[in-house]
């Protein structure tokens, strides 16, 4: 049951990172860097805000508390184009470089639990949590602000947005095709996963 779950959960942060993946393939790098008022945030921002939290939540991740001392939370969210930050100007190239960073310290924490630690309570700002609810709570985290990162292409791209999804309209044919297969169990990630 527990290995069933953190199977499972790979596989989901596996489909939010290539719904990341494919949202910034689309997009030009100004587009990374667009935001709807200066009160929102660009995906070059959110790319930022993800891989602060993933650097601090996972890094040590049975072992210490979750919100790491090197963490600068403030930091990630103030990025504009040309402005050096730590020593970068934030490009893609710079962009995809923490966004791999981060998802490749998430799932090397994620390869590092198994039976005997399972029942670990690890720490986020002093507050306990199982396993599953530090990993739930990330999840949701993650899955929030790549959903931004969806939208924000799609308001970008216009009709040019190529769906990462069912497109509208084909929601009868896609269950169709879905229905005319035999039943079984199976992770709903796996059609996207290839």
């Amino acid at each position: 049951m527990q290995i069933d779950y953190l199977n499972s959960a790979k596989q989901q942060f596996q489909y939010y990172k290539q719904l990341g993946d494919k949202t910034m393939a689309q997009l030009s790098d100004e587009q990374l860097y667009w935001q709807y008022n200066e009160a929102s945030n660009s995906i070059a921002i959110m790319v930022k805000h993800l891989w602060g939290n993933m650097m601090s939540r996972w890094t040590d991740f049975l072992t210490t508390d979750g919100e790491k001392d090197f963490r600068k939370r403030d930091q990630e969210f103030e990025l504009s184009v040309g402005i050096a930050i730590e020593g970068s100007t934030y490009r893609r190239k710079d962009l995809q470089i923490k966004w791999e960073e981060g998802w490749a310290c998430l799932f090397m924490a994620l390869e590092s639990i198994n039976e005997e630690y399972f029942d670990t309570v690890v720490y986020i700002r002093n507050q306990g949590h199982s396993i599953p609810e530090a990993v739930n709570r990330q999840m949701m985290h993650y899955a929030y602000h790549v959903g931004q990162m969806v939208y924000l292409g799609k308001m970008i791209k216009g009709d040019d947005w190529q769906s990462l999804s069912i497109p509208k309209g084909n929601g009868k044919a896609y269950n169709a095709e879905k229905f005319a297969q035999e039943k079984g169990k199976r992770h709903f990630t796996n059609e996207y996963l290839k």
